[in-house]
């Protein structure tokens, strides 16, 4: 069902969208794609602060990347701390 906006130019108003067009095409399968990628693109903004529910994840995961977090920048610390740590007992061990 279209409504005619200027049939000579074969330009038409989708109801369900509400979106000139031209006739017999249709925007539908272009507005959900962008519906889906809107949902994606929020995720990624909420992935930032490690909180709420993402689209494609399992119930009950909702702290899950603060977890994460957590344990990575432990585990990256670590690292750092022990080749700072190595550097300056090389540097005593050298002196001494």
């Amino acid at each position: 069902m279209y409504v005619h906006v200027l049939p000579e130019y074969g330009l038409v108003v989708d109801p369900m969208v509400g979106i000139v067009t031209s006739m017999g095409e249709s925007y539908a399968p272009v507005i959900e794609q962008v519906a889906l990628i809107e949902t994606v693109a929020d995720d990624l903004i909420n992935m930032l602060s490690g909180e709420g529910i993402l689209a494609a994840s399992y119930p009950g995961r909702e702290k899950a990347l603060t977890i994460a977090g957590g344990v990575t920048a432990f585990w990256y610390g670590m690292a750092i701390g022990l080749f700072i740590a190595g550097i300056i007992a090389f540097q005593l061990i050298r002196m001494g």
